[in-house]
């Protein structure tokens, strides 16, 4: 039925006085940050197309030097007694590198997404992922699955293990929350439906701190278990590790390499990635050393601390 002229004014007035409201006006973007979500649009369009002609989860051989030409970069772990060995979680499993990243070999977990990697205090090894939970006891050579009650799904963005208890884990699971089992992985609680559901990165100090990188908000920190947080940095960070020797020294990534002295009071950016990072691991056994996986294919380390980087060619 066609409406009269009067309906007809009273439906614009109401529109003048109730205009729908659109998402982008409510979100502000510092300048700084444009490139790098330009840079991130680009890389992940990129990542689809090559994904969707390779299949999910098809294994990738790697090249005789440097990274493998995976879909994605999720994860980064340096084993406890040598620097140099290092091992890359991607969307089609791991892979192992003997000499400082230089060139790599497939390892276990093939076609498993394995966007975490973690390590206990009792040196039990972990990898988390798009519906992957599992463990290792033996140093990643065989992987017992694990399906503990109290999450919601395992579509697990962000996996941390306690540095002060081999028992106590966190997952952010993608769209609902952040989770802590008390039991080594048997059982796991809700901590935080605000913290979590988009969280990547997740780390935690020697002394208790919760530190959760979620791209659209910063980094996030807390100090009572989950229950409440704060802002520790403003910006886009995918990724954050706490050097093992000093818990004051923390790397961050996102659109370049970030580092913290004071504990995560202050930040310098001291590497500048176009195209931004994300996985970053420290090596237990020889805290000068880390490395940062950047979206530009290029996996980057540091000799002193994190002050300087250098692309491991």
């Amino acid at each position: 039925m066609a409406k009269t002229k009067a309906e007809r004014r009273r439906t614009a007035e109401r529109r003048i006085q109730h205009p729908q409201k659109k998402a982008a006006s409510h979100i502000r973007v510092s300048k700084w940050l444009w490139p790098a979500i330009v840079a991130a649009v680009a890389a992940g369009a990129f990542l689809i197309a090559k994904q969707q002609a390779q299949g999910p989860g098809e294994a990738v051989a790697p090249p005789p030097a440097g990274l493998p030409d995976t879909p994605d970069y999720h994860s980064l772990l340096v084993d406890p007694a040598d620097p140099q060995r290092v091992v890359l979680g991607t969307h089609a499993g791991l892979y192992e590198s003997t000499d400082g990243g230089r060139s790599w070999t497939t390892a276990e977990l093939r076609g498993q997404d394995a966007m975490n990697l973690a390590r206990t205090p009792a040196k039990t090894v972990w990898a988390a992922g798009h519906n992957v939970l599992t463990k290792s006891e033996d140093g990643g050579e065989t992987w017992q699955d694990v399906r503990p009650d109290g999450l919601p799904g395992l579509d697990l963005h962000g996996f941390a293990a306690d540095p002060g208890n081999a028992n106590r884990l966190y997952a952010a699971v993608a769209g609902a929350g952040l989770f802590v089992s008390v039991n080594g992985g048997e059982a796991f609680d809700a901590v935080s439906t605000e913290v979590g559901p988009s969280v990547f990165g997740l780390a935690v100090t020697p002394e208790g701190r919760i530190l959760a990188a979620d791209p659209g908000r910063g980094l996030l920190a807390s100090d009572d278990d989950g229950s409440t947080w704060r802002l520790a940095y403003e910006g886009s960070v995918a990724g954050v590790a706490v050097s093992p020797a000093d818990p004051q020294t923390i790397l961050a990534t996102g659109p370049g390499i970030l580092l913290s002295t004071d504990g995560g009071a202050t930040w310098r950016q001291v590497q500048t990635i176009a195209a931004g990072a994300g996985p970053v691991a420290w090596a237990p056994s020889d805290p000068s050393v880390a490395y940062v996986v950047g979206f530009d294919r290029t996996l980057y380390r540091t000799d002193d601390g994190g002050e300087t980087w250098h692309a491991v060619t």
